[in-house]
C-alpha cells in the first residue's frame, strides 16, 4: 500500500522501537545511578524513631516518683507520734504502688528511682514488724529491702537496711547473728554514717547480751568518733529515720548495753547525760526505754533503790500507753522479772499490777505470744 516491502517496513518499526528502548534504557540507568541503596528491613526511620520512643517511654512521672517520696519521709517523720498500726497499712500502698510501676516500663533513671523508693518501703515495713513482734515478716522485708537496693547501688538505703535486720535479730533473741549481721554491713564501709547505727543498735548490743565487756567498748567508741567525723545531730533523732544516728541515740543505746553488762555506774552517767534531750524529745517510746534501763539499774546496784526503779518503770508504761511496742514490752517484762526477790514489796506489787493491765492489751499480747 506504502510502495515499501512488507520487511522494510517492519524494519523501520523495529528500528524505533530499539532507538525508544536505548532511550529508556539510558533513563533507567541515570535513575539507578541517583537511586538510594536498599535498607534491611529494619532499618526503616520511623520504626527507630518509634522504638526510641518506646525504650524512653515511662508509667512513672516525676511527680509520681516526689509523691511516694514525700510519702515515705512522712511516715518516718511522724511515726514516733503515731505508731505502727497506724503507719503500717500506708507503708504498703507506697510498696505496693512502687511494685506495680516497676512492672512497666521506664527509663533507668526513673527505674533506679523506683528501686529506691520500694526498698525504702520494705525497710520502713520491716521497722515496724519489730516493733509489732513479727520477726519473721520482718527479716523477709528487711532482705528484700537490701537486696533491692544493692541491685542499684544505693549503699546508704542497703546499709540502713542490714541494721534494721540487726535490730530485729536482736530483739528475736538471735543476738550472736544480729552482732554477725552488723559486722558485715560495717566492713562494706567501715566510714560511713550509717555505721553509727550499725555498731551502737547492731554491734554493741549485741555483744552485751554475750558478756563481751572489750568488744561493747570498742564498738561505742568507734560510733562516737565517727559521729564526730560526719557532725552528726546532738539530739535525738527519729528511731526509723534514715538519716545517720544523732549522738543522744547513740549514747541511749550505750545506755542499754552497759545495762546487760551490768555496768551500773556507766548506765546512770550515760543516761544523766543524755536526760535533758530525752525529756525534750518528742518519742514518748525513747523516753520510756531510758527509763526502763535506769530502773533495771537500779536494782543492779550493791543497794537496790527499789521504790525509785518501780516509780520509773511505771511512768514508762504511761508514756506508750495504747502504743506499746516490742523493745519497750521485752524490757518492761524484764524488769517485771528482775523485781522478783522483792515480790512483796508495796512498790513492786504496784508496779506488777500496772504491768500486767498494761500488757493485756492485744497489741502487747500479741508480742507475748511471739515473745514465747
Amino acid at each position: 500500500m506504502l510502495g515499501r516491502p512488507v520487511s522494510e517496513l517492519f524494519s523501520a518499526a523495529h528500528e524505533r522501537d530499539s532507538a525508544h528502548d536505548g532511550d529508556e534504557e539510558s533513563s533507567t540507568a541515570q535513575k539507578a545511578t541517583n537511586a538510594p541503596l536498599p535498607r534491611e528491613d529494619d532499618e526503616n526511620p520511623l520504626d527507630i524513631v518509634t522504638r526510641t520512643r518506646q525504650l524512653t517511654a515511662s508509667n512513672a512521672d516525676d511527680a509520681t516518683l516526689a509523691f511516694l517520696d514525700s510519702s515515705l519521709q512522712g511516715i518516718a517523720s511522724r511515726y514516733e507520734q503515731d505508731g505502727p498500726y497506724v503507719f503500717r497499712p500506708q507503708a504498703r500502698q507506697v510498696r505496693q504502688l512502687a511494685h506495680t510501676l516497676l512492672d512497666g516500663r521506664q527509663p533507668p533513671r526513673t527505674r533506679r528511682e523506683l528501686f529506691r523508693l520500694a526498698a525504702r518501703a520494705s525497710g520502713l515495713l520491716g521497722y515496724m514488724a519489730v516493733n509489732t513482734g513479727d520477726f519473721v515478716l520482718s527479716e523477709a522485708y528487711c532482705t528484700e529491702a537490701r537486696d533491692l537496693s544493692r541491685e542499684i547501688g544505693d549503699l546508704d538505703t542497703e546499709l540502713w537496711a542490714c541494721g534494721t535486720l540487726s535490730f530485729g535479730l536482736y530483739y528475736a533473741g538471735r543476738y550472736d547473728e544480729a552482732d554477725a549481721c552488723a559486722a558485715a554491713a560495717v566492713q562494706r564501709a567501715p566510714r560511713h554514717a550509717q555505721c553509727i547505727r550499725l555498731l551502737a543498735n547492731g554491734r554493741a548490743r549485741a555483744l552485751a547480751k554475750a558478756g563481751d565487756r572489750r568488744a561493747v567498748e570498742q564498738a561505742i567508741g568507734q560510733a562516737l568518733r565517727l559521729s564526730d567525723l560526719h557532725e552528726v545531730p546532738v539530739g535525738l533523732t527519729s528511731c526509723i529515720s534514715f538519716e545517720p544516728y544523732g549522738r543522744a541515740r547513740t549514747l541511749a543505746n550505750a545506755v542499754t548495753s552497759h545495762v546487760a553488762l551490768r555496768n551500773t555506774g556507766q548506765v546512770l552517767r550515760d543516761a544523766d547525760h543524755i536526760d535533758d534531750l530525752v525529756e525534750h524529745s518528742t518519742s514518748s517510746w525513747s523516753r520510756s526505754l531510758v527509763r526502763l534501763d535506769v530502773a533495771t539499774a537500779l536494782l543492779q546496784q550493791r543497794t537496790p533503790d527499789i521504790d525509785h526503779a518501780m516509780a520509773l518503770g511505771r511512768e514508762a508504761l504511761r508514756l506508750c500507753g495504747g502504743t506499746p511496742i516490742s523493745s519497750v514490752y521485752q524490757r518492761s517484762r524484764d524488769l517485771h522479772e528482775q523485781a522478783g526477790p522483792w515480790r512483796d514489796h508495796p512498790a513492786v506489787r504496784d508496779y506488777g499490777d500496772e504491768f500486767r493491765t498494761w500488757s493485756s492489751q492485744p497489741a502487747a499480747l500479741a508480742m507475748a505470744s511471739s515473745a514465747s
